[in-house]
């Protein structure tokens, strides 16, 4: 089966990957800058809030790539766009929470259960597509 690349879904896949690049960078940023406010240029000095950001970070960190890589052979393999925006809008919206979450110094625990919960929806949703469009071409 040779399916040609639809540019509208490599431009979709683009699209989340850019947005969780400025997540990322959102992130880092505000690392930074709390490193900066408490004077601590390696580790996390024992700040909690510090700790608390730099887990965020990381975890974002962990999680990006592969859905980001699942989303980009989703669309190679011939994902309709529309689909492929649903699973980005999530997983980009999931992202932002869980990263609102962790940046704060105090937040309410639905930010981090709701934006982990679209997130790993959208992993586990690509990640059981693409292993069954792969078994399915298998023994097709």
């Amino acid at each position: 089966m040779n399916t040609p690349f639809d540019p509208a879904a490599i431009a979709a896949v683009g699209i989340y990957a850019a947005l969780c690049a400025f997540i990322l960078f959102w992130l880092g940023n505000s690392t930074g800058a709390l490193r900066r406010k408490h004077r601590v240029a390696v580790g996390d000095g024992g700040n909690k809030h510090l700790i608390r950001i730099m887990r965020g970070h990381g975890n974002a960190a962990e999680n990006i790539p592969i859905t980001l890589i699942m989303l980009a052979i989703a669309a190679m393999i011939g994902t309709p766009v529309f689909v492929l925006h649903i699973l980005g809008i999530l997983f980009v919206l999931g992202r932002i929470l869980h990263a609102w979450h962790f940046i704060q110094d105090d937040a309410p625990g639905w930010q981090r259960f709701v934006g982990f919960g679209l997130s790993a929806l959208v992993t586990l949703v690509l990640a059981l597509g693409l292993a069954g469009h792969g078994v399915w071409l298998i023994f097709s």
